[in-house]
């Protein structure tokens, strides 16, 4: 088993019960089971334009390849009906393989660690709020890239995420 993290975030729709069935669906994903999730944070979008967003990270354990368990995010955000119609578009869902063990995965499709992970305080907040000395391949202890984050408005909200099963 390999434990990976999942982003999640949504800036369009109802965001919180978008991020419950969210996770409602990658707990069903087979040969996936679904450890933890953060809470959920909100933050305003970082190099594109529109709503804020809500945010959250799942750590997951899996036997599924790193380009299958892409493949199983990609086809949860179409059944809440993510479009890509231009980069960094606003979004009903997004789905990123943030880590997955200690490996580094460098395709077309797929680049792991995150690529911009260290970069954002809506995704290290909540990814360090689940394992707060995680190391990732690469980028070393995480929570050292926090300093480089301080200036992105984040906030933490009080009531936790829960699965939304329909």
């Amino acid at each position: 088993m390999t434990t990976a993290y999942v982003g999640l975030g949504a800036n369009l729709g109802e965001l919180r019960h978008t991020l419950e069935a969210a996770l409602a669906d990658l707990a069903d994903v087979k040969d996936l089971t679904l450890e933890a999730v953060s809470s959920a944070w909100r933050s305003a979008p970082v190099g594109c334009e529109g709503p804020d967003y809500l945010n959250a990270v799942a750590r997951v354990t899996t036997t599924l390849p790193p380009l299958t368990l892409l493949a199983a995010l990609q086809a949860i955000e179409l059944r809440h009906g993510r479009e890509r119609p231009f980069l960094n578009a606003p979004r009903t869902l997004d789905l990123d393989l943030l880590l997955y063990g200690d490996q580094t995965v460098d395709l077309d499709r797929l680049i792991v660690p995150h690529p911009r992970l260290h970069q954002r305080a809506f995704v290290l907040r909540p990814l360090l709020e689940l394992a707060p000395t995680l190391d990732a391949p690469g980028l070393g202890e995480l929570a050292g890239h926090l300093p480089s984050v301080a200036d992105q408005v984040i906030e933490r909200e009080d009531v936790p995420l829960r699965l939304r099963r329909p």
